[in-house]
């Protein structure tokens, strides 16, 4: 049993992914509208009260749980939920979100001792390097890594002359030639496509390839996509995420700006970075980004706490002829959105706490997963045991079910594109791409022989 302590957005969307695949999951809150919500939306149990009460944790079944998820909007509750769930269940893992740098600088004395947290998740580190990575390709729609960086899932969109459009998969190594890579998914009108060898790509897809890290570059010049390294930025919001990512970009070969409303606020970022510029200002005045030539930056990152400041920003950015955007959502809701309106990339803190945090609740050594167009899909890093399913066969007598693909793997330091009489070997690294309802099923794989439990 699953024990999750907070009904907010990242507690609700777990919750529903998780019931969805049939798990037993009991939800804690102390808000009884946030409750109401998940009993009415997802098949899970409730119980009202405070996640750092002893009581309200025992009520939950703590003493029966597994797995306990302290994903509240309040590090404090995190940490105590952690703390009495320790002292009332030794069998338990303990997942916890916190985001301040108080807590995340004392990472060992958290995971030990009292505390005994498994696993910490900082979404607003998630957050910085999800743009980090859209900045080594900015004309990637998503880019994630698996493998230690060996190994880029990266989804982009086509220029109308690409050489892919019409080309049958099958016959797409005339195309890349000896890189290692495979297309893992298209998104057509909408709608997501796990492919096989006889689909053909088409002018307006999305494509998600697999790749070696190392063949990236050469795998977008053969699709056709010519891509321009981002030198200049302008950050918008010098708040916790504004800040690591302009620590991250400092002392780099990147002209960054820093833009900051707040006068107190920017003395204390000039105190602290070295080469980024900080100005004091908002990203929605226009004479000031005028002022600042945004037209002739590369990239522009809204990151301020406030959502439609940061749709604003990036809107008035775009307008004035910056190249690239990417905004901060906080709202689930806002997400399917952005791209139409013309805003080129988005990030979010609670998608990246649910992306942290769902691995860690995986059946089979699951080591990283992470959403495919919103949650319709899901890639999974995991490492093939000796009793795994999907060990000693040929992929193509694997009882994968439809809509499930092992995309590549990494065996010692090379990346392997399967083929049908590939056989998966013990400890190899699998990159995994699964529809949601099929989520179950390869988690069964991955954790035991078929035909067994």
């Amino acid at each position: 049993m699953r024990i999750i302590v907070g009904a907010g957005e990242v507690g609700y969307h777990i919750a529903r992914r998780l019931a969805q695949e049939n798990k037993e999951v009991t939800v804690v809150d102390r808000e009884a509208s946030a409750l109401r919500r998940m009993a009415e939306l997802t098949d899970v149990q409730t119980v009202r009260g405070s996640g750092c009460s002893p009581r309200v944790l025992e009520e939950a079944g703590v003493a029966e749980a597994d797995i306990l998820l302290a994903v509240t909007d309040s590090d404090e509750i995190n940490l105590l939920a952690c703390v009495f769930a320790n002292q009332l269940s030794k069998k338990l893992t303990m997942l916890a979100r916190i985001r301040s740098g108080e807590y995340t600088g004392h990472h060992e004395l958290l995971t030990s001792g009292s505390f005994g947290i498994s696993k910490i998740i900082n979404p607003d580190q998630e957050v910085v390097d999800s743009i980090l990575r859209l900045m080594s390709v900015p004309g990637a729609v998503e880019i994630n890594e698996f493998a230690g960086g060996k190994i880029r899932l990266v989804g982009v969109n086509l220029p109308d002359n690409s050489p892919l459009i019409g080309v049958k998969l099958r016959d797409l190594r005339t195309l890349t030639g000896d890189a290692a890579m495979v297309i893992a998914a298209l998104v057509r009108e909408d709608r997501l496509i796990i492919p096989g060898g006889d689909d053909v790509v088409n002018r307006d897809d999305v494509v998600y390839f697999a790749c070696d890290t190392g063949d990236e570059e050469a795998v977008l010049d053969n699709f056709g996509i010519a891509v321009s390294p981002v030198r200049s930025v302008l950050i918008v919001g010098g708040g916790n995420v504004g800040y690591r990512l302009a620590k991250s970009l400092d002392n780099k070969f990147y002209h960054t700006r820093l833009l900051e409303k707040d006068p107190e606020r920017c003395g204390f970022l000039s105190g602290k970075l070295d080469r980024v510029i900080v100005l004091a200002g908002s990203g929605t005045d226009q004479d000031l980004l005028e002022q600042e030539n945004i037209g002739d930056l590369d990239m522009v990152i809204a990151v301020t706490g406030d959502e439609e400041t940061n749709i604003l920003s990036c809107l008035l950015a775009k307008s004035l002829g910056a190249r690239n955007s990417v905004t901060r959502i906080n709202n689930f809701a806002y997400m399917p959105l952005i791209q139409p309106i013309g805003i080129d990339h988005l990030v979010c803190p609670r998608l990246s706490a649910i992306n942290s945090l769902l691995h860690l609740i995986r059946l089979g050594k699951v080591i990283s997963t992470v959403s495919i167009k919103g949650e319709e899909a899901e890639a999974l890093e995991a490492i093939a045991q000796e009793t795994s399913g999907v060990v000693g066969r040929p992929i193509r007598d694997l009882d994968f079910p439809k809509g499930a693909l092992i995309l590549c793997f990494q065996r010692g330091h090379e990346v392997v594109i399967p083929r049908g009489d590939t056989v998966i070997q013990p400890q190899d690294r699998l990159i995994i791409l699964s529809t949601r309802k099929n989520i179950p099923s390869v988690e069964k794989a991955l954790a035991a022989k078929f035909g067994t439990k």
